[in-house]
């Protein structure tokens, strides 16, 4: 049975540098892992609600979105960085989807303009393992500004080597925990 990798990016921003930094990653999955199923969500291109424990869980969008997630053996998820926090839409996705998380592997691309935020998803990946005990990589990829051309491209060669090997240990771990059940 074939592997199922699944990168989303949760920025709202059109000119997001953790969208440019999912593209790569998943262009990685795509070029990498052999003959699995590689999928894109983009919270830009999905209307999800804001959740509200209530009327938001029959959003139209939400059952496809959660099949995506539910589907995949593991996830890399894209989030920008505000104010020392990840982005709200991440949280959002999380809380909307709840139990499509479970015993997922998920990886962390974060970007964000400066370098004191590194630690900011880890009340996400705490709740993906404490609540739905998904396999959390422990290497997260951090970028600040400086990683980023005028282009809007990575020129940090250091952070395209972390995307690539983010995007190779998500294929090993997802696959060793499936072979292993």
């Amino acid at each position: 049975m074939k592997s199922n990798f699944l990168v989303v990016s949760t920025s709202l921003n059109q000119d997001s540098k953790s969208r440019i930094m999912a593209r790569i990653a998943y262009d990685n999955l795509k070029r990498l892992a052999d003959q699995a199923e590689v999928n894109w969500l983009d919270l830009q291109e999905v209307e999800l609600p804001i959740c509200d424990g209530g009327p938001a869980y029959e959003h139209p969008n939400l059952p496809a979105v959660k099949e995506q997630i539910e589907k995949a053996d593991g996830i890399i998820v894209a989030i920008p960085i505000y104010n020392y926090a990840s982005g709200a839409m991440a949280k959002n996705l999380i809380e909307l989807t709840g139990r499509a998380w479970t015993d997922k592997t998920v990886g962390f691309l974060c970007a964000a303009g400066g370098k004191s935020s590194y630690m900011s998803v880890m009340s996400l990946a705490n709740s993906l393992m404490l609540d739905f005990r998904s396999l959390i990589i422990p290497s997260f990829v951090y970028a600040d500004g400086n990683a980023f051309d005028e282009t809007d491209g990575i020129t940090d060669e250091a952070v395209l080597a972390r995307i690539e090997k983010l995007s190779r240990e998500l294929i090993r771990i997802s696959d060793s925990l499936k072979t292993a059940a």
